[in-house]
């Protein structure tokens, strides 16, 4: 495969496969020797075509977490490690179903107890939401 020539033409490439934050492109492009001027000006043009979108990456990044059966912790550090604005990471979660609601899924299909419990905190739900949905598996009884 030839080398890219032009920082939007590696860009493109890297796009062809997968969405992509702003920050992680950027560090791509840094890593095969692109010059700052070069990688600014390529992020510039593909956000201006609407090719890079933060808010499009956080927004699919958060579904595909959460369809995966992670919570808000785990998201909201996937999301500010690719670089995405905390005003963002905030308005990507906000559109999930609920922490609890994912959590209470979870239970229903592992079963209540400590080994799901240690295993909803590794996946990132908050100790409340982990207490509340182990104590009372039941959608109904939890109000």
């Amino acid at each position: 495969m030839a080398k890219p020539r032009t920082a939007v033409d590696a860009a493109l490439g890297a796009l062809r496969h997968r969405d992509w934050s702003a920050a992680e492109l950027d560090c791509r492009l840094a890593s095969r020797g692109f010059s700052d001027d070069d990688r600014g000006e390529a992020l510039e043009t593909l956000r201006r075509t609407g090719l890079l979108d933060d808010r499009r990456y956080a927004e699919g990044r958060a579904e595909t977490l959460a369809g995966r059966g992670a919570g808000d912790a785990l998201i909201r550090h996937d999301l500010d490690r690719a670089g995405i604005d905390r005003d963002l990471v905030d308005e990507a979660l906000a559109l999930l179903q609920p922490e609890a609601d994912r959590a209470r899924r979870i239970v229903e299909r592992r079963g209540g107890g400590p080994k799901t419990a240690r295993f909803l905190g590794g996946k990132g739900f908050s100790d409340e939401t982990v207490a509340a949905c182990v104590a009372n598996p039941r959608h109904d009884e939890l109000g």
